[in-house]
């Protein structure tokens, strides 16, 4: 099978490297988007700047979700107002708003898990420190396994995957360091 050919499996597309390529699912095609890497590196920032690493995590999760609101807004009025003007038909603005949630949930939902773990902190569940520190580690995480997968809709080579993997993670690192001396 050839790198652009696919088949069906299970009713989802299928690239012929070992896995569902990466616009078999929703949740594959979000995470995947650059509002759902760009929301990862937010959600990191905010942790990192939410005053310090051992902040509580109620002040971690308020000031990641305080953020993460007002870029999603953001992205979605920039997408919803770009995506009118390139249109030659007519738009209504809830067409356009529509677009622009589809375009930009990405960044919501690969920002949840982090949100989550934080919420576990804020609960009880985990240590604030802990809870903060684990949110980061995810995030970071979830960095590198989509660097993992993005290369692996590419390229049957165990290095390439790995190698692409810990660039997006340390990438992303290295985004978040920017965004935490920016702020502070």
């Amino acid at each position: 099978m050839h790198d652009h050919d696919e088949a069906s499996v299970g009713g989802a597309p299928f690239s012929g490297r070992g896995m569902p390529s990466a616009g078999a699912s929703w949740a594959g095609r979000l995470a995947t988007s650059a509002e759902g890497i760009y929301g990862l590196i937010i959600v990191a920032g905010m942790i990192v700047v939410s005053r310090n690493l051992t902040a509580s995590s109620g002040d971690a999760l308020i000031s990641v979700v305080t953020t993460l609101l007002v870029f999603f807004a953001a992205h979605v009025y920039s997408s919803a107002v770009s995506w009118m003007a390139r249109g030659s038909e007519r738009r209504s603005l809830g067409e356009a708003l529509a677009h622009g949630v589809g375009e930009s949930s990405g960044m919501i939902v690969v920002g949840a898990v982090p949100v989550v773990i934080l919420l576990l902190g804020v609960i009880g569940v985990l240590r604030d420190a802990d809870a903060v520190w684990l949110a980061l580690g995810a995030d970071v995480m979830l960095l590198g396994l989509l660097g993992w997968f993005i290369a692996a809709s590419r390229s049957d080579s165990l290095w390439v995957r790995l190698g692409s993997m810990l660039v997006t993670a340390a990438f992303g690192g290295v985004l978040i360091a920017l965004k935490a001396l920016v702020h502070h």
